[in-house]
C-alpha cells in the first residue's frame, strides 16, 4: 500500500514538474506572436553590442542566435559577472509598453563554446 501511495506522488510530482515548464522563445519568436498581459515568458538569445547600465538597471537588446530581429530589455538587479555583448542568456520577461521587463534573479548567462563542436578538427 505504501509502495502504491509513493509512485502515485511520484507520478504527479514529475507530472506537475513538466507541465509547468515553459518553452524558452527567441526575440523572433516574441514579436511574431500575441502576447498575453502579465504573462511571463523565458526569453533566450544574444546580448547586443551597445548595452547600458544605470544604477542598479541594465538596459540592453536580446538577438536571434543566427538572425538580426531584436527586442529591448530593461533588467532591474545583478547581473552575472561573465555578462557581455554576444553573450547568450535566458531571462524570464513580462512585457510593458514597447519593452521586456527582466524578472529580478532570472537572468542567467550560457557557457559560450563548452558545448559545441570544435571547428579546427578536420
Amino acid at each position: 500500500m505504501a509502495l502504491s501511495a509513493a509512485v502515485l506522488l511520484a507520478g504527479a510530482l514529475a507530472y506537475t514538474s513538466f507541465s509547468a515548464s515553459t518553452e524558452a522563445r527567441t526575440p523572433s519568436q516574441l514579436a511574431g506572436m500575441a502576447i498575453a498581459p502579465g504573462k511571463t515568458y523565458e526569453l533566450t538569445g544574444k546580448v547586443v553590442a551597445g548595452y547600458e547600465q544605470r544604477g542598479g538597471t541594465t538596459y540592453f537588446r536580446v538577438r536571434d542566435r543566427n538572425g538580426k530581429e531584436s527586442v529591448p530589455v530593461t533588467y532591474r538587479g545583478q547581473v552575472p559577472d561573465p555578462f557581455r555583448a554576444d553573450r547568450e542568456i535566458v531571462v524570464d520577461v513580462r512585457k510593458q509598453g514597447g519593452v521586456y521587463v527582466g524578472q529580478p534573479g532570472s537572468l542567467v548567462t550560457k557557457c559560450p563554446s563548452k558545448f559545441t563542436a570544435d571547428k579546427t578538427q578536420s
